[in-house]
């Protein structure tokens, strides 16, 4: 798998929503929606979702396996860390 474009947008809310990104994968796939959070000083993702008719989230769309997700994230949190710099934030 191939992750080309990730696009991050920040979030200027209070909460630990830090902000939304797009991921191109291998150049004929894109994901809407993936949020950041940060929680203890950790970030992490979290995949599109809905809310259920029992009030619970389930993932639209996401990784099949631990080591997808892991690139998926590490993609989508080094450009995090990369527009952060660019907006004088970390």
């Amino acid at each position: 798998m191939e992750i080309g474009d990730v696009r991050v947008r920040l979030v200027h809310k209070e909460g630990i929503l830090r902000a939304i990104a797009s991921v191109t994968i291998d150049g004929c796939f894109v994901v809407h929606d993936i949020k950041i959070f940060e929680r203890e000083g950790e970030n992490f993702i979290g995949m599109p979702s809905r809310k259920t008719s029992e009030g619970e989230y389930k993932d639209i769309a996401h990784p099949i396996n631990a080591e997808t997700r892991a690139q998926l994230q590490e993609a989508i949190l080094t450009r995090y860390r990369e527009v952060l710099r660019e907006e004088g934030q970390a």
